[in-house]
């Protein structure tokens, strides 16, 4: 088999990039051709000559030694099987990859900025994966010069690393339950004290299932995910998350709300993918059928969304850090109108308390729940499921 290399490089440009989109010409191709349907479409769509798509995907062929399009007398051009395994293949690692990448990225920006005049603030944040903290960063950036260092970390990672003084600033996400919310309060009370920390609201988000164009297995709800079909189980296999992520926290919930064992779901156990767009891509690819995740992670691929719960990102630090001057341009720009413009172009999401700190027992109403000590006969079985 002929040895073929990967060569990575970045490059300097007038305009900022938005995202973490890494540019290829051989994806970009393959892409145009599987999305308009045939070459000459593809090369009316990317502004070329159909001469000239032709000659550029038999020099891709060349070099990746296997043919890359079918080419019958006659019908549109279509992907060969080997070719829609590359895209898919590489669409799923760079989106594994998009935090990395980011992060990357707006390390260099910042590289670039310290050494034209120096003036910026850094503030280290670890956070469960988002798709508005990018949104935060640049704007961040643009209106106060503060570089926002962004680790994405599982929300339980997140506040580890803020505890252990890895960070000024971490973010989790949790659903606004009124009654017991065993699993969250397992998880998250043991790193954050009343008194000691407080919380900066950042947006609340629409979780569901995201699920292939069209639901075609008609999913409406988490236990449909076990469900069966005239005792027939449904072969639905689910992309989980890791452990330590609030959506993982958020799938124990549902699960023990629905009294259904992890096990009973094809895939939970599995190997997990660590964001919302990693699980997308593996639906979009085929490689699953649902997984729990983000409107706008769903919009992205084209996957329908079924709703299940909102919840609320909340960004956390220590009281004594709120008064820090890169938090308080941190709280500046979240509290601006500019924010909340930006963070409403993303399905599902709103910002409507942004910036306003809160108080944990304030804003977890599960914080202080209790279950009474003494029951009557059958009322455990009333009990908000946690």
């Amino acid at each position: 088999m002929k040895a073929r290399g990967v060569h990575l490089q970045y490059s300097f440009q007038p305009e900022g990039q938005r995202g973490a989109e890494v540019q290829n010409p051989l994806f970009d191709l393959l892409w145009a051709v599987r999305e308009h349907g045939s070459i000459q479409h593809a090369a009316k769509a990317m502004g070329a000559s159909y001469r000239h798509v032709w000659g550029a995907l038999k020099q891709w062929e060349e070099v990746m030694g296997e043919p890359l399009v079918t080419w019958t007398q006659g019908q549109p051009s279509r992907l060969t099987p080997f070719a829609d395994r590359l895209l898919w293949a590489e669409t799923r690692a760079r989106t594994r990859l998009t935090p990395h990448i980011e992060a990357l990225r707006a390390e260099l920006e910042r590289v670039l900025a310290e050494a034209l005049d120096g003036s910026q603030h850094v503030l280290p944040i670890y956070a469960s994966h988002d798709l508005a903290l990018p949104l935060l960063r640049d704007l961040a950036s643009q209106q106060q010069r503060l570089h926002i260092e962004l680790r994405f970390a599982g929300s339980v990672d997140a506040l580890r690393a803020l505890a252990e003084g890895r960070c000024l600033v971490a973010g989790f996400h949790v659903p606004p339950l009124q009654g017991g919310a065993r699993v969250f309060a397992q998880a998250l009370k043991p790193l954050l004290k009343p008194g000691r920390h407080k919380l900066i609201a950042f947006s609340r988000r629409a979780q569901g299932l995201m699920v292939a164009k069209g639901n075609p297995l008609q999913l409406r709800t988490v236990a449909d995910l076990a469900a069966s079909v005239d005792g027939v189980r449904r072969p639905v296999r689910f992309i989980a998350r890791q452990a330590g992520s609030g959506t993982r926290l958020l799938m124990d919930h549902l699960l023990q709300q629905h009294g259904i064992a992890p096990e009973a779901i094809t895939g939970y156990t599995s190997p997990p993918e660590d964001s919302h767009m990693a699980v997308a891509a593996a639906i979009a690819s085929g490689v699953g059928d649902a997984g729990m995740g983000l409107a706008a992670a769903a919009q992205a691929f084209g996957l329908d969304f079924v709703p299940v719960m909102d919840e609320d990102y909340f960004l956390v630090c220590l009281k004594d850090a709120l008064e820090h001057p890169a938090v308080l341009k941190l709280r500046e720009v979240l509290a601006g109108a500019d924010w909340h413009q930006a963070v409403a172009t993303l399905p599902g999401y709103s910002g409507a308390r942004s910036g306003e700190v809160l108080s944990l027992t304030g804003a977890l109403p599960w914080w202080n729940f209790r279950h009474p000590k003494h029951l009557p006969a059958g009322a455990a079985e009333h009990l908000p499921a946690g």
